[in-house]
C-alpha cells in the first residue's frame, strides 16, 4: 500500500448522474479524513480502429491499475445497462487479473452505486452484478444499513445494496436530498471500514 490512504471512487457515466453521485460519496470519505480519489474509465467502441484521447477532455482522470491496486477501499459506480453494469466498467475490471493473482485487493472494503432512468430500471441487479468481480478479488462488500433513515423514507433511489438514483426518462432529474445523503453515507462507511481494517491488519 502507498503512504497515502485513499478510497478509490471509480465510475462510468454517460449523462452525469453517476459522476455526481461519485462526488457526494467523496464528501463522505473526506469527512472521515481520508483522500477520495475520483477516477473514471474510457468508453469502449465496436469499431476496432477507434481511438480516444489519453486524458479525458473533462471530468475525472482515467483510472490506472496502480490506482486500483493501491487503494484502501473502493466505491464502484455505473449506470444500468439491461440490469447490469456498463461495458466500459466491466472492460476495466477484466484487465485486473494481475491484481487478482497477487491478492492485492483482499480484505479491502468495497461498495457499489448506480443510476437508472426509471424507478424499477434494474438498480438492484446492477448493484449486485458489480459486487461479483469484487467478491472474486476477495474484497469485503459494504452496503448501507437500515440505520440510515433515508432507506425508509426514499421515494426515489436508495437501496441496502448501495446508493442509487432515479434520473428520469431524459436522464436529467437532479439527485434528491435523500439520494445525496445515502451517497455520502456510503463514503463515510467505506472510509471508517478502511481505517479500521488497515489498523487491524497492521497490528
Amino acid at each position: 500500500m502507498t503512504d497515502t490512504t485513499y478510497i478509490l471512487i471509480l465510475y462510468y457515466s454517460r449523462h452525469g448522474a453517476t459522476a455526481e453521485m461519485a462526488h457526494f460519496i467523496a464528501r463522505g470519505v473526506e469527512g472521515q479524513g481520508l483522500e477520495a480519489r475520483i477516477r473514471t474509465v474510457a468508453p469502449v467502441s465496436t469499431n476496432c480502429e477507434a481511438t480516444g484521447p489519453a486524458v479525458p477532455e473533462s471530468g475525472a482522470p482515467y483510472v490506472s491499475l496502480e490506482d486500483f491496486r493501491d487503494c484502501a477501499g473502493l466505491a464502484l459506480g455505473s449506470p444500468t445497462r439491461f440490469g447490469n453494469m456498463a461495458a466500459p466498467l466491466k472492460y476495466f475490471l477484466d484487465t485486473t487479473s494481475q491484481q487478482w493473482l497477487s491478492g492485492a485487493m483482499i480484505d479491502k472494503p468495497a461498495g457499489v452505486f448506480t443510476s437508472t432512468s426509471s424507478l424499477h430500471g434494474g438498480q438492484e441487479t446492477t448493484l449486485l452484478s458489480m459486487m461479483l468481480p469484487l467478491l472474486h478479488h476477495g474484497m469485503i462488500i459494504s452496503g448501507l444499513p437500515y440505520s440510515e433513515p433515508g432507506l425508509f423514507s426514499t421515494s426515489a433511489g436508495g437501496t441496502p445494496y448501495g446508493p442509487s438514483h432515479t434520473a428520469g426518462p431524459d436522464s436529467n432529474q437532479p439527485l434528491t436530498d435523500t439520494e445525496k445523503k445515502l451517497c455520502s453515507a456510503l463514503g463515510k462507511r467505506l472510509a471508517k471500514l478502511a481505517t479500521a481494517l488497515t489498523t487491524s491488519l497492521n497490528n
